[in-house]
């Protein structure tokens, strides 16, 4: 039920990916202002992860999940009641609460497995994340089939009829968790004073997990609520195709979040992220120059271009899906750390770490939009993400060179065998 609950509310808290187009088209609003509708909503599903998992951690997770589920359900119905740039800013910004709900499932969770299917049991939850392509797989269908239409209690069809049926299978789905879930629920914290919950806050090892999460999750966000417009503006597809390529990024990026968890439960988390943030360098590596050549300068000084090369629909498709699989892979293995390091925190950790990479989901799309503009290309979308694995990558590996060191300090300024150990090898084959 923590899975289904957690499908909706991404659903629900991304669902402006889609539904933002032919809001831009009724209301005449700029890409920056489209992206300020996205950013608001992440914004707001990602500042409260924190004292939400506390707050899971003290009183349960089956409460707070109940009362959000029926909290976000008034905003999300007001959005098709919306007519003006502001006013849907606002509602954004509500039904984004939404987002908060993953640091309640994680502290839900990790409370009712042991250490050995955490990871596992997180990757499941986890890929409720996979809510984020509901909107662009059925979203593009009733906004077609309904538009111009007018339903019972002045309910309007097209893009408007969406956030109404989210709104209805919001407060379903808080029924049915009230009367399934058992309501005899584990909550480790509830003795355990705040300032002790807070504590290893301080720890930047938490902050580290944080950035890692920007990259692995906050990146995944930004990417679901921008790839339909980056579709539609540079391959000319429609809403629905756009909708579609935008689910095979969407599908492994929350589907493989269960398999990274079996992943890091049987090899470890730490060789995990090293897998997933390489080939998040090379696919973003890839996409950032989608088209291009070399230019050759001669003695004269003449010019030449040679290897010209395009990136077309299929491949890029496939590096994007790609991207998708690392990202799935390594948001589950940021997890697994967690209950590792913090058993006894990890509401509080996990909501740091999920309100941060969530803040990422924030900042990006802006970033995005504001990057094309300054640069003119569309593909500096894909160099913002490189830049940030790059230095997420890299903070990684120096940290873990110097736990090795710390461990095996007589290893650590040794690259070859010592000459004298094989003089004596040598010999003692003589």
């Amino acid at each position: 039920m923590s899975t289904i609950a957690f499908t909706l509310m991404f659903a629900v808290w991304l669902m402006f990916g889609i539904l933002g187009i032919p809001i831009q088209k009724e209301l005449g609003i700029s890409d920056e202002q489209l992206s300020w509708i996205s950013a608001v909503a992440v914004l707001n599903g990602s500042m409260w992860r924190l004292p939400a998992g506390i707050l899971a951690d003290r009183i349960g997770g089956r409460r707070v999940t109940i009362f959000m589920l029926f909290a976000c359900a008034l905003p999300t119905y007001m959005v098709s009641m919306a007519h003006s740039y502001m006013w849907l800013l606002v509602l954004a910004f509500l039904v984004g609460f939404a987002g908060n709900l993953f640091s309640v499932g994680t502290a839900w969770n990790s409370a009712w497995f042991g250490k050995e299917r955490q990871g596992l049991a997180l990757g499941i939850f986890g890929a409720g994340n996979v809510g984020a392509s509901v909107t662009k797989l059925i979203g593009p269908g009733i906004i077609a089939a309904t538009a111009g239409s007018t339903y019972g209690l002045g309910i309007q069809g097209g893009w408007r009829l969406i956030p109404v049926i989210y709104a209805v299978l919001l407060l379903i789905t808080g029924v049915v968790t009230w009367l399934v879930v058992p309501r005899q629920d584990r909550a480790p914290g509830r003795s355990k004073p705040l300032k002790e919950m807070l504590a290893p806050l301080s720890n930047v090892r938490v902050w580290r997990f944080s950035l890692y999460y920007v990259a692995v999750f906050g990146a995944y966000v930004a990417l679901s609520a921008w790839l339909p417009k980056y579709y539609m503006d540079n391959f000319d597809v429609t809403l629905a195709a756009a909708g579609l390529l935008t689910a095979t990024f969407i599908f492994p990026a929350s589907l493989l979040r269960p398999v990274g968890g079996w992943l890091s439960d049987r090899f470890g988390a730490r060789r995990i992220m090293y897998a997933s943030f390489g080939v998040m360098l090379l696919t973003s590596g890839i996409l950032m120059m989608p088209n291009g050549f070399i230019t050759v300068m001669h003695p004269d000084g003449s010019a030449s271009d040679h290897l010209h090369y395009t990136i077309a629909l299929p491949l890029f498709v496939l590096l994007v899906f790609l991207l998708g699989c690392a990202m799935g892979l390594g948001k589950a293995a940021v997890f697994k750390h967690i209950p590792e390091y913090f058993p006894d925190n990890v509401g509080s950790v996990g909501g740091l770490v999920g309100m941060l990479g969530g803040l990422g989901g924030f900042f990006l799309p802006p970033l995005f939009a504001y990057s094309k503009t300054w640069s003119g290309f569309p593909s500096s979308t894909f160099f913002c993400i490189f830049i940030l694995v790059a230095v997420c990558a890299v903070w990684m590996h120096l940290t873990i060179v110097k736990m090795l060191h710390e461990n095996a300090p007589e290893l650590a300024g040794s690259i070859e065998i010592p000459m004298e150990i094989v003089t004596s090898d040598s010999e003692a084959r003589l």
